[in-house]
């Protein structure tokens, strides 16, 4: 541990042992479109070590994983210790040092990933051997539970593996910390997130004969600006979370493409779109109004190409966390923590799927989701020493019934 000094000035940094596993961490470069194999086996390997029994769940294609590892008996109630292993790309950013190798400047830790969120990982995993000694000494007798997963940046798809593999194991945990850059203050809620693809099919013409065609983008901006009344009502009218930064459901279009050339009219547009919802609202009512709206375009294009239409998909769907600040394990987060307070925020976790799974959860991490994807990300050192002391005293409570 990195012990505060004899004056009682509390570190400036993690540990060394800590430092040095979250930069081994940072070394992976685990974008979500490429493999996190080796971050992971190394993880179990490390985990494994130390007396750790650990299971590896997959994704279709076998070059991804989560890792799901305890020290102690899992059948005894324990804390799991959630993060995950993937990160955005850096590709087109304007990085002033290596994203993939930690840079130490001005008391910050700079590389990808070192905020979302490496830096908890690793001080999580310098942890391990105190809990095994504990574990061997008889001082301790609940489990702690590693879990690290795959393709949270692209809709929390991989922890949706691991938790049904706990489910059918009939594992079980008191608790569950998530450990996304909160600035270390307990967060009890967040807005669901769902993603959704639009596919619009015109036909094909000479732009000087656009009768003839089915202008596959100009049906694809209706849907778009329909969508984007939907979101102008939900700013007006839905009921106010003043929790949130944010504080209602929000709908916002990300990606556009199609066309070949500006002399044709195009045949094929795509677009993505995304919805957060407040704790409470129905995702589903919302997605039900724009497939209505689909329907109407398509059926409006048909009258020229029987062939043409609108295809809505729903890609992914994670609910919101919605704990209570009262519930114990939000309690016991704050007192752990020092922060008095709890809060909310409108970016999305895998806190709310352990949540459904009947774990109490809650969400406490180093650094700031304003530094997360950006270029030249960073945790500063300070918040990487307040997690160490924090995670130090939350494994050596209890965690509440």
């Amino acid at each position: 541990m990195n012990a505060a000094t004899d004056t009682g000035t509390p570190p400036t940094g993690p540990s060394p042992q800590a430092r040095r596993l979250i930069e081994t961490l940072i070394e992976f470069p685990t974008v979500s479109r490429d493999s996190n194999l080796g971050l992971i086996e190394w993880a179990r390997d490390y985990l494994a070590r130390l007396g750790a029994v650990t299971r590896l769940t997959y994704d279709p294609e076998g070059r991804k994983a989560n890792l799901f590892a305890t020290l102690g008996e899992a059948r005894k109630p324990g804390l799991i210790l959630s993060g995950h292993t993937d990160v955005v790309p850096v590709d087109g950013q304007d990085w002033h040092t290596d994203p993939f190798r930690a840079v130490e400047r001005d008391g910050r830790l700079y590389a990808r990933g070192s905020a979302d969120m490496k830096g908890f990982i690793g001080v999580a995993l310098a942890q391990a051997p105190l809990v095994a000694r504990a574990l061997a000494e008889g001082t301790r007798e609940a489990p702690v539970h590693y879990a690290l997963s795959f393709d949270e940046e692209v809709g929390c798809l991989g922890v949706r593996h691991l938790i049904r593999d706990l489910a059918e194991q009939g594992i079980t945990a008191a608790g569950c910390l998530v450990g996304e850059p909160t600035s270390m203050q307990p967060i009890v809620a967040h807005k669901g997130t769902h993603r959704f693809r639009c596919h619009v099919r015109g036909r094909e013409a000479h732009s000087s004969y656009v009768t003839h065609g089915v202008n596959a983008i100009e049906y694809a901006a209706r849907l778009i600006v329909f969508i984007r009344g939907i979101a102008d009502r939900l700013a007006a009218s839905e009921p106010r979370d003043a929790g949130f930064t944010v504080p209602y459901s929000t709908l916002s279009t990300g990606l556009v493409r199609g066309g070949i050339a500006a002399n044709v009219v195009p045949k094929d547009c795509e677009f993505q779109f995304d919805l957060r919802t407040l704790p409470g609202t129905a995702a589903e009512q919302i997605y039900e109004e724009i497939r209505a709206q689909a329907a109407a375009l398509a059926a409006e294009m048909r009258r020229i190409d029987p062939e043409a239409g609108v295809d809505v998909e729903w890609l992914s769907s994670t609910v919101g966390l919605n704990a209570a600040p009262g519930d114990p394990i939000v309690r016991w987060a704050q007192r752990l923590s020092g922060h008095a307070t709890a809060g909310k925020v409108s970016y999305g976790t895998e806190a709310g799927l352990f949540q459904q799974m009947g774990v109490p959860s809650v969400i406490c991490g180093p650094g700031d989701i304003a530094q997360a994807h950006r270029p030249d990300e960073y945790v500063s050192l300070a918040q990487l020493a307040e997690c160490e002391a924090f995670l130090a005293r939350a494994l050596a409570a209890a965690v509440p019934a």
